[in-house]
């Protein structure tokens, strides 16, 4: 019995280790408002959004799909603004973008509606999955594959995950350690020229003092 219940347990740990990274939000936009939030992804991951966008409804007083709202999804890398992924999109469905390099990713959203009398009050509920590359495309291969394989194929694929976050943060570390060892300098500089300029003023002191004792005939 024993045995089983370790047995289990180690299953269960596997399991929680080939999930993909997924987490659910939902939001509200206003008129022509528009909502972004950032995320940072490593280089080369796969990003899946299920949403549902329902405009509120005056006469139900509910939230409810209505097939004239427009969505506009725009992705841009960060800092440098680079674009990535640009679609207009029915209010309910799914779509998909790859980062190409890692650092944060702005994922901004815009509704537009074409009816005269709609609201412009719109919720959101985004289902967002961060997945491997690889790992999304041997899924869309369509192989037999047996259950060992696959988890050692998703553990695998976590294992690649993993090492694109080391390397990120070891860019991120590094990009710190430079600003750092820029910002040392700057103070090591500031501090000799303060060093300096006390220096000559303590001269100039000396032979002011020296010069006033001289005219005095105290020394």
């Amino acid at each position: 019995m024993a045995f089983s219940a370790t047995r289990w347990g180690i299953c269960l740990v596997v399991l929680l280790c080939t999930l993909p990274s997924v987490f659910g939000l939902y939001f509200y936009l206003e008129g022509a408002e528009q909502k972004c939030f950032i995320e940072e992804l490593p280089k080369e991951t796969m990003v899946s959004v299920h949403y549902t966008a329902e405009e509120w409804n005056e006469d139900s007083k509910r939230f409810a799909i209505n097939k004239e709202v427009i969505i506009e999804v725009v992705v841009d890398e960060l800092p440098d603004g680079n674009r990535i992924f640009h679609q207009k999109l029915s209010p309910k469905g799914q779509f998909k973008f790859t980062s190409a390099e890692s650092g944060e990713h702005a994922i901004c959203f815009f509704s537009s509606i074409s009816g005269w009398f709609s609201s412009t009050k719109v919720r959101f509920n985004l289902d967002m999955a961060v997945t491997d590359i690889l790992e999304e495309m041997s899924g869309d291969t369509g192989e037999a594959i047996s259950d060992l394989e696959r988890s050692v194929r998703e553990l695998n694929h976590k294992v690649g995950d993993i090492r694109r976050e080391q390397s990120y943060l070891r860019d991120h570390e590094s990009e710190f350690r430079d600003k750092s060892e820029a910002a040392n300098s700057h103070a090591v500089t500031w501090t000799l020229f303060q060093l300096i300029v006390l220096g000559i003023t303590c001269a100039w002191q000396m032979r002011h003092l020296r010069g006033f004792f001289e005219s005095r005939k105290m020394i």
